[in-house]
């Protein structure tokens, strides 16, 4: 099951086009596979919120404003 967030998070990771991050599940994924390659405290706090909404432990939003945090520390929040 795909959980979605009430508000899209928009993210820009070099110099391609912006990404729509729509859930735990895809931010999850872009801090895993797609993120620049120098991360901070931020960034490990938002990886293991999205883990934990994505198995239903914590409420979703929660997740989203760790992202959101972890986004506008590496400067890729669009």
């Amino acid at each position: 099951m795909t959980i979605e967030w009430r508000a899209l998070v928009r993210i820009r990771i070099g110099t391609g086009s912006a990404d729509l991050i729509t859930g735990p599940n895809d931010a999850f994924e872009a801090l895993s596979n797609r993120w620049p390659a120098e991360r901070g405290p931020h960034y490990k706090d938002a990886k293991r919120l999205c883990s934990i909404a994505i198995g239903g432990g914590l409420p979703p939003e929660v997740a989203r404003e760790a992202f959101i945090a972890a986004a506008l520390e590496a400067a890729v929040l669009a």
